[in-house]
């Protein structure tokens, strides 16, 4: 069978697009490989993200090389999808024309069609190629968004906001089920918007429940929910359903009502606070994770002061921020200068990481003689990898344990945690 290697680089979403469209490939008789350097794959499809300054970056880094690499006669054939190729696929097609088609991300039936010379495959469609870890899979609901935040491309580049079917979205949960997943990773550009399109009401937390009720799954986590007009029976889904992790993924990206309201978020810096209490409350032990975003235009001393209190106040179990990068064709590129100088961005960047640091190890350490239920994850050097339900691959903390007896990825036990440092923490087996 003729061999495909998928590099796919940028967010979760993308590597569902690009398992979706290996199993179309497998299904044709092809035998896709993922960041493969088996010579024998003599084809390769990048799926590029095109977000922010760094990802565009990379994205083309990795098309430079595979461009080399054909023309040194290492591969045959070179596609590009994804976000990138979305936005910049003309200047993409001047710059590296080694590349033999650009496709964008509405383009997967054609990446598709071009590979195997057929169609996309119906009977297919709910069937994925894993390439994470065979225990835990991305889920993705939805396509696109609504929402005009003035600082995001992503609706110029996906479009509208699209639901998936319930009922496709439930058959493809229960074929990973049954393959062996145990942690379904709810994702879309905004979770909280599932069900407006098609059933013209939200249905994220009916949703939910209904993950919950699949046999085999472990554990179900919810990741990209967005602040404004937040769903109560989805609070009332992470507080009730025994299967969904305390834990929440919740971009905030600021606090002050300045500029909240510049970057258009539909939401105030008290209607914020509400919500955070609300979820504490309601749902307690709750682990929330959001990212922030400094350096806003028109980011005042005093907005910025506020955000800090808000961070210090709020004590996030997990926090990431990112200054701000000037997106072409947004709201803020055409409306606001971007004038708050690259190195100021990164000093208040490091201000608040090192509050959240400091928030961090303090959590960390209150942790220390508690017993966790984790998943392993991998095995590396002298420690096997795992999580609890309160972290998330790839983004969150992980829990390094020693053990005697062998401790197979997907397996879950409980532990004793022995030590902690800002972001990682050490355990040992608890014995049953």
């Amino acid at each position: 069978m003729q061999k495909i290697n998928f590099i796919t680089l940028g967010c979760a979403k993308n590597v569902v697009d690009s398992e979706h469209i290996m199993a179309q490939l497998k299904g044709a008789g092809y035998e896709p490989v993922f960041d493969s350097d088996d010579p024998a794959a003599r084809t390769v499809v990048i799926n590029t993200c095109g977000f922010i300054g760094d990802a565009k970056e990379e994205s083309v880094e990795t098309i430079l090389h595979f461009a080399g690499a054909k023309e040194a006669g290492l591969i045959d054939r070179l596609y590009v999808i994804g976000c990138l190729s979305e936005r910049y696929a003309d200047e993409l097609r001047g710059e590296i024309p080694e590349v033999d088609q650009y496709f964008g991300v509405r383009d997967l039936s054609k990446i598709v069609c071009e590979l195997t010379r057929g169609g996309w495959n119906e009977a297919c469609a709910t069937d994925r190629v894993l390439t994470t870890p065979a225990h835990y899979a991305y889920l993705k609901i939805s396509e696109g968004c609504d929402h005009r935040c003035s600082f995001c491309a992503i609706p110029l580049i996906r479009g509208k906001h699209l639901s998936v079917p319930m009922e496709t979205i439930l058959t493809e949960a229960q074929k990973l089920a049954a393959a062996g997943v145990k942690e379904l990773i709810v994702i879309a550009q905004d979770t909280t918007y599932y069900g407006l399109d098609l059933y013209g009401e939200r249905k994220l937390g009916e949703l939910l429940r209904a993950l919950c009720r699949i046999d085999g799954i472990e554990w179900v986590r919810l990741h990209y929910a967005y602040p404004a007009h937040f769903p109560e029976d989805v609070i009332e889904a992470l507080a009730e359903e025994e299967k969904m992790c305390k834990y929440l993924d919740i971009p905030l990206q600021h606090i002050s009502d300045h500029q909240l309201k510049a970057m258009r978020r539909g939401i105030s810096g008290d209607d914020t606070r509400a919500l955070i209490c609300r979820l504490r409350k309601k749902v307690p032990g709750i682990a929330i994770r959001t990212t922030l975003l400094v350096g806003f235009p028109g980011e005042t001393e005093a907005d910025f002061s506020e955000l800090e209190h808000f961070v210090l106040g709020n004590r996030f179990e997990r926090l990431g921020i990112f200054p701000y990068s000037e997106e072409e064709g947004t709201f803020s590129a055409k409306k606001f200068p971007d004038e708050i100088p690259q190195a100021e961005k990164m000093r208040r960047v490091e201000r608040i990481m090192a509050l959240q640091n400091n928030i961090s190890r303090e959590k960390n350490l209150s942790l220390t003689g508690k017993i966790e239920r984790i998943v392993i994850d991998r095995i590396e050097g002298a420690y096997y990898i795992g999580r609890s339900r309160y972290d998330s691959p790839e983004v969150d903390q992980e829990i390094l344990v020693r053990s005697t007896k062998p401790l197979a990825p997907g397996t879950f036990h409980y532990v004793r945690i022995t030590g902690a440092e800002d972001y990682d923490l050490y355990a040992e087996i608890e014995p049953v």
